[in-house]
């Protein structure tokens, strides 16, 4: 046993190092997209991140960052690696998870021999290399998000209720079961999908101590399981606070006291008690109370890491997100009160009538004026309460937020529906069809099971077809084999892809990881029930009660497989079992150390080694500086002191980073238009931040505080002729904002009399100012003259008008050319672009196509050819992610547009060098031609340049004709997800037509023609 156990852990360290080598050498060596920019920025500055928090990884990612030795360009790469290393750690313990579980099949078949014992350790090798090579958990751990630390606690607890297990019998061994509550505890600061793992622990701990295991033993083991999960998930983490929040606002409103004294005492009562029965049950010998409260204190000590959270937004950093400064404002925040709620086992579809509407809870402020807590919101009537009829258990299709939401149930479910009689709010009848359960269930089976679970399990243990995110049309992310009579009979000839569409992230395992998992599951449950029972448990529930909770609705934002890594974790313990389980059948015909050997070797052959082939590639990010690169040309597409309005993930955090980590351009505000939907995030931008002014907000905090002009309403006044002055309307708002409230059968509303809008232009200061440059001084109107779109506006671009109003052109404002058109307000005329920026100019322009105002073609050349930066998109052995193309697709648009503006003023030199600096940065070879790519042709054909101009058309026709041949090779439904595709390319061709005869190439001219009457009788003919 000593060379067991030796072996052991010389092999389970062994396998750490090459996962951690793995890890590190394709660790991103900066921030990357989506939520990885805020965490590495406020992990860097202990700031507070987005609802509900993750202060633990955030302690430990500060801890990181010190390895830069003050180099902040090295602050991400710090953080990414420890999110690898806390991977490679999650590795070693599935390792040492494998061995127990593998030897507990061993000495089944009698005593531990040196065969057996070469295979356990195969065994544990191949199953958690496979793990560490799948490519959802491959993917988090190389960038600086949560879910990699989230998979180690994972692990670890696993680890530890098996290594409790093995010590069960021995003295003192619920040390092991409190260290578990305590990783319990720990993990809330991290990511709360730990605590899935509680129930396969309660059955290990069931297990353990009732050699018989019953059938209603195991169903009373698992209700008290999901009881345990729900008294922390809903009990302990939000109670505590909750409770502490009570005794804040007894003491303070009530008693008197000064703020915090409520919360202190609160503490001291609580550690009083825990100290207390401690002791207590100590001195009694109540073995089991004392555990539970020793449990209970080690979960608080580890849920402790929260009062981060509290004592730095406190010190008002500048990532404040939800400014959670005391128990009160915490409770909204730990329970996500921003983002709202969502039905899970009862509740509405999406088209249920609202019949009525209850008061949420009241929000509270601290006032130091009074010091007190006052209600700033009552929060009365702002529950929906839905039509019974249209309420059903187990609800899946219930989010009316968003049209495409609601024709997506549709597609997915089949939707008929069952038309049904109702009253609206006003009393008025009409008629609703109803979705029958059979439709929610189809839903459920089809979308939330299968398209965002099952299909994510086999990419990981299958295959997967491209990066490009599935939709409804399931055209694209599908799982695959790499087997093509399996591919094509499910999806068509999706593996025989031209090389303008060839996908680095197409990976085909050819079904190895997925039969080995099998046959480890079909072996555990013949050979060791009760513990394929806990790993089949885990299983379910970091997957399939991940989906029932999450009850997600299409589309998504983005792929979701991350969410599900611990699911994978679980079968890849099956996928280890697998090789022991075909070493046993061996070991009867061939010597068992032969057969271990043999097993072992073709197993790490056919499923890890296969895995890290097919994903080595595009799982490799240590070259890759896009995010980066494209946060600071966001930034340096503004001005000095500018105002930047972003609004989604990839538009902010980067710049968040580069901003709050590097130090780039700290002179702009970036302002964020789905947080200015907040008071806390409005009263943040009024306070200067590094080298940025307060945001010239004028409105006073009562006039958009939470609850207060969330929505105004237009209401016309017919006396009001012409467009109002925007100052005008504000500071009829601030000094008499009941003017602008009306009561209505509903109660009051705020409004504002037109949807006209104007400001009056003072062109001597706009010139003063630099807004306008010399020569555009004639162009310069008196008013700018705008109407505002739909029934009323929201808080965000209230306070975009409150700006407007009082900003008299001291600080550039611009808008992201990304934050789309329902975030400019109707401005678009007033556009002038200088970048990835839409700046707002007194400046009108003639819109005749679909681009989006004037371009300045002397800035913007300056910014795209001297201050932009490509992160290596153009590096062969760079893989470029479907966001990272998204965005390269961006800069593609740039430097197209800006080289037909300079063509047609006449600057052919110029417009010639933006051309070949973006063929140098964006290549076809890395992004095949596409749209832009024709107005680069066109442009050459305008200045002269022939020649290139033939290259690009030659090389775009040649893309489009083998991706029109591609199309048209799918037949029945599969073909009609490519019929938008089909489209844009038979335009993109006609297009190329018009072009190549207007400016006389005949060649390529008759080369285009060919191809599109090739294939215009198939299209016309669909």
């Amino acid at each position: 046993m000593n060379n067991y156990s030796k072996l052991n852990n010389i092999l389970g360290w062994i396998v750490f190092a090459i996962a951690s080598f793995v890890y590190i050498s394709t660790a991103e060596p900066t921030a990357s997209f989506w939520d990885c920019g805020e965490y590495i920025a406020t992990a860097y500055k202990l700031q507070v991140g987005h609802p509900p928090g993750a202060p633990l990884f955030q302690l430990i990612g500060r801890f990181f960052s010190l390895f830069a030795f003050g180099d902040t360009s090295q602050v991400a790469h710090m953080v990414n690696i420890m999110s690898g290393l806390s991977s490679s750690f999650t590795i070693l313990f599935l390792f040492w998870t494998l061995t127990m579980l593998g030897r507990k099949l061993a000495i089944k078949s009698g005593e531990m021999t040196e065969g057996k014992m070469l295979a356990v350790f195969g065994s544990a090798a191949v199953g958690s290399l496979a793990y560490t090579f799948s490519d959802s958990f491959w993917f988090s751990a190389v960038e600086g998000e949560v879910y990699a630390m989230s998979s180690f606690f994972t692990a670890l607890v696993f680890w530890a209720i098996l290594k409790w297990d093995q010590h069960a019998d021995e003295p003192h061994s619920f040390r092991w079961l409190i260290f578990i509550f305590y990783l319990i505890g720990l993990s809330i600061g991290v990511h709360l999908l730990n605590l899935l793992a509680i129930p396969a622990i309660s059955f290990v701990f069931y297990l353990r101590k009732y050699k018989n295991p019953t059938t209603k033993g195991l169903l009373i083991t698992f209700v008290l399981s999901i009881v345990l999960l729900g008294i922390i998930m809903n009990g302990i983490i939000p109670l505590v606070v909750k409770l502490a929040g009570g005794f804040e606002l007894f003491f303070v409103n009530t008693i008197g006291l000064p703020f915090n004294s409520g919360t202190i005492i609160y503490f001291i009562l609580l550690l009083s008690g825990i100290v207390y029965g401690i002791r207590y049950t100590r001195k009694k010998q109540k073995v089991i109370w004392n555990t539970v409260i020793w449990a209970f204190a080690v979960i608080l000590i580890g849920y402790s890491s929260f009062f981060l959270l509290i004592i730095r937004s406190n010190a008002n950093t500048p990532i404040d997100e939800n400014n959670p400064e005391d128990s009160i404002s915490l409770l909204a925040y730990l329970n996500r009160e921003q983002y709202g709620d969502w039905p899970i086992l009862y509740g509405n579809y999406f088209n249920a009538p609202i019949v009525d509407r209850n008061d949420g809870n009241p929000v509270y402020r601290k006032s130091k004026e009074e010091g007190k807590y006052i209600v700033i919101n009552e929060r009365i009537g702002t529950e929906p309460v839905y039509d019974p009829e249209f309420s059903t258990i187990f609800p899946r299709m219930w989010n009316n937020q968003e049209q495409r939401y609601i024709n997506d149930y549709k597609t997915w479910s089949d939707f008929k529906g069952i038309p049904t009689q109702v009253e609206d709010e006003m009393g008025e009848p009409k008629t609703l069809y109803k979705p029958t359960f059979k439709e929610n269930l189809r839903y459920f089976f089809r979308y939330q099971l299968n398209h965002m679970y099952l299909r994510y399990f086999m990419w990981n243990f299958s295959g997967r077809q491209d990066d490009l995110q599935g939709f409804s049309d399931r055209k694209n992310g599908n799982w695959i084999t790499g087997i093509p009579f399996l591919d094509e009979a499910r999806l068509g000839p999706v593996l025989d892809v031209p090389k303008s569409l060839e996908n680095d992230a197409q990976n085909k395992f050819y079904m190895f990881p997925l039969l080995l998992g099998l046959i480890g599951l079909i072996y555990q449950i013949q050979k060791d029930r009760n513990n394929f029972l806990v790993v089949m448990l885990l299983f379910i529930m970091t997957g399939l009660a991940i989906v029932v909770y999450l009850n997600q609705h299409s589309p998504q934002p983005r792929e979701r497989d991350y969410a599900y890594a611990a699911s994978f974790y679980a079968f890849s313990i099956w996928i280890g079992l697998g090789v022991y389980a075909l070493f046993d059948m061996l070991s009867k015909k061939l010597d068992p150390k032969i057969s271990a050997f043999v097993i072992t070797g073709l197993s790490l052959l056919l499923v890890p080694t296969i895995m890290a082939k097919e994903g080595w590639d595009d799982h490799d990010r240590s070259g890759r500086y896009t995010a980066l690169a494209m946060a600071n040309n966001y930034l340096n597409s503004c001005a000095p002191n500018a105002i930047l309005f972003t609004n989604g993930d990839n538009d902010t955090f980067p710049l968040w980073y580069a901003q709050e980590v590097e130090g780039i351009r700290t002179d702009v505000r970036v302002v964020n238009l789905s947080l200015l939907n907040t008071e806390w995030y409005i009263d943040q931008m009024k306070r200067k931040a590094y080298d940025s002014d307060p945001v010239p907000f004028s409105l006073p905090w009562d006039q958009y505080k939470d609850g207060t002009r969330n929505f105004t309403y237009f209401v016309e006044n017919e006396n009001i002729k012409g467009h109002v002055e925007v100052k005008e309307l504000f500071n009829l708002l601030k000094n008499q904002p009941d003017r602008l409230t009306m009561q209505t059968r509903f109660g009051p509303i705020e409004f504002f009399p037109s949807k006209k809008m104007k400001i009056t232009i003072d062109s001597a200061q706009v010139m003063k100012t630099g807004t306008v440059k010399p020569d555009q001084a004639e162009q310069i109107v008196k008013e700018i003259k705008w109407n505002l779109r739909g029934s009323g506006i929201t808080k965000n671009h209230l306070m975009v008008l409150d700006l407007l109003a009082n900003n008299n052109w001291e600080r550039p404002v611009y808008f992201a050319i990304t934050t789309g058109s329902s975030s400019y307000i109707g401005l678009e005329d007033y556009f002038q672009i200088e970048g990835l920026t839409y700046r707002l100019v007194p400046i009108k322009t003639t819109r005749f196509d679909a681009m989006i105002g004037s371009t300045r073609t002397d800035v913007m050349f300056d910014n795209l050819m001297h201050k932009y930066e490509f992160g290596n998109m153009n590096d062969p052995d760079v893989f470029l992610d479907e966001t990272n193309v998204r965005m390269a697709m961006n800069m593609r648009n740039n430097f197209s547009r800006l080289a037909e503006a300079l063509a047609d003023e006449g600057k052919a030199d110029s417009a010639r060098q933006v051309i070949e600096r973006c063929m140098e940065m964006v290549p076809n070879d890395k992004i095949p031609f596409n749209y832009f790519s024709i107005s680069f042709g066109e442009t050459y054909f305008k200045i002269g340049d022939d020649e290139r101009g033939r290259e690009i058309y030659d090389q775009l026709i040649t893309n489009l004709d083998e991706q029109l041949a591609f199309y048209f090779e799918f037949r029945g439904e599969r073909a009609k997800a490519y019929e938008t595709d089909k489209q844009q390319n038979m335009a993109m061709l006609n297009r190329v037509i018009k072009v190549t005869e207007k400016y006389k190439q005949e060649e390529l001219a008759d080369r285009a023609n060919q191809v599109f009457e090739t294939y215009y009788p198939l299209f016309s003919g669909r």
